[in-house]
């Protein structure tokens, strides 16, 4: 029978319709579930990883800035800073720079050591301006030890020390010490030198280095500027000498016996000059003896000789004399027996002086010959094997020995002799002088 649509289900109708209902639900809620998990995983796919790296990108450009907006920030206050310190360093350096020229000044001035106590300063041997300068501090001559190095250095004077003891002043300003130090005429460790009559010049120099007025270490150089040329341009009785390569010392003759004050370990170039200052003070520019005319005009003709001797000749004559006889007296004759051999010796058979002070020079006798000289050594001075003169003097004379070289005695001997006791034997023949030799044994 067919139903009528408008008339109510029965019961089991409506049931088996509801359960009809039911099993089409969930066909179509298993069909929309099957299409869901297609549209998740593309989109959890690419799409939702490009979108976290676009968030990624987003974050490190945000964390960049962020980064960037801080360290303009830091620079910014970096820069403040920077410009504070520098003001505050340009300030401080140029307070200091102000201060240290203002104090710098005062003491180089003298105006902040108005104590004008002397003190007694000692200057090493070879200083340094760093030792001279710590001795100055040290000793209150000085209070800017670095000031006074760089005025040293501007003026030249940091190597012009010498050493030796000092007087100065406290409240002396930096030229008044530098040019007391350079000069030395503050100096106070001085000794006290006598040089005897006879000395040669190999002797002086050990008479000096004993007496203290030379270093040891000094000695040669002293030797080596006696040998020179090095002080002919200021002397005109040393240019005048025409064989200086011949002789073994230059200035022997010339370092004049006296008595001499020297600085302690005085240097060898001053002592020469002062010996050679006091040979022109006292023999060359005032008249050297009473009754005698200058020694440096001295080239007058010796009556016995008939010939012209110049101040050298005449030194060298002296120095025989002052090395040969035995005393005052026995000066004039043996000078007078030096001219008569000088004069008249080949005629009268002594071509030769013959003279044991000329054997060995520069050294006094075949014991002090140093080993370096050999056994076979042979001076040039050997008036045994020379003739006339030495190519200089032998020794330095005093004045006695000068007085007869300029003046002989007047005698006709050619020989003399001298016995145990210094006494004196002469002759005008080579017979009488064996018989004196003879008689002296």
């Amino acid at each position: 029978m067919e139903r009528n649509d408008k008339s109510p289900l029965s019961f089991d109708e409506k049931r088996r319709q509801k359960a009809e209902n039911f099993h089409l639900n969930i066909v179509e809620d298993t069909g929309a579930e099957n299409k869901e998990p297609e549209e998740i995983n593309s989109y959890s796919g690419q799409d939702v990883k490009k979108q976290i790296e676009r968030e990624s990108m987003k974050n490190e450009k945000k964390r960049i800035r962020q980064q960037k907006r801080e360290k303009k920030k830091r620079n910014r206050h970096n820069r403040r800073m920077f410009r504070l310190m520098w003001i505050v360093s340009v300030a401080l350096v140029g307070t200091m720079i102000a201060t240290y020229l203002v104090t710098g000044m005062n003491d180089l001035l003298a105006i902040n050591r108005p104590d004008d106590t002397e003190v007694s300063v000692k200057i090493p041997a070879d200083p340094t301006l760093d030792q001279v300068t710590d001795i100055l501090l040290k000793n209150g001559v000085i209070k800017e030890s670095g000031y006074f190095k760089i005025f040293a250095r501007i003026t030249k004077s940091d190597h012009d020390f010498t050493e030796g003891t000092y007087q100065l002043r406290k409240n002396m300003d930096y030229q008044a010490i530098l040019t007391n130090l350079e000069g030395m005429s503050s100096r106070t460790d001085t000794v006290e030198v006598t040089i005897i009559e006879g000395m040669s010049v190999v002797e002086i120099a050990d008479t000096l280095v004993n007496g203290g007025a030379l270093n040891e270490k000094d000695k040669q150089t002293f030797l080596d500027y006696c040998a020179s040329d090095k002080f002919d341009n200021d002397f005109d009785f040393l240019k005048a000498i025409k064989n200086g390569g011949d002789r073994y010392y230059k200035l022997e003759g010339y370092l004049y016996p006296d008595k001499y004050e020297f600085y302690h370990n005085d240097s060898p170039i001053s002592i020469c000059y002062k010996f050679l200052n006091n040979f022109e003070r006292r023999l060359y520019t005032k008249q050297a003896f009473e009754g005698y005319e200058k020694l440096y005009s001295v080239h007058k003709m010796l009556e016995k000789t008939g010939t012209t001797y110049t101040l050298d000749q005449i030194l060298n004559v002296a120095s025989i004399v002052q090395a040969e006889a035995a005393d005052k007296e026995d000066m004039y004759y043996v000078a007078s027996i030096v001219y008569n051999r000088l004069a008249n010796g080949d005629e009268l058979g002594v071509a030769y002086l013959g003279l044991d002070s000329t054997k060995y020079y520069p050294y006094r006798s075949a014991e002090v010959l140093p080993e370096s000289a050999g056994k076979n050594y042979k001076s040039r001075y050997d008036t045994y094997s020379l003739k006339g003169l030495p190519p200089g003097p032998i020794c330095n004379p005093g004045n006695d020995a000068i007085k007869a070289a300029l003046q002989p005695a007047s005698t006709e001997y050619l020989f003399f002799c001298h016995d145990k006791d210094g006494q004196a034997y002469y002759a005008s023949t080579i017979e009488q002088h064996e018989a004196n030799l003879e008689s002296i044994k």
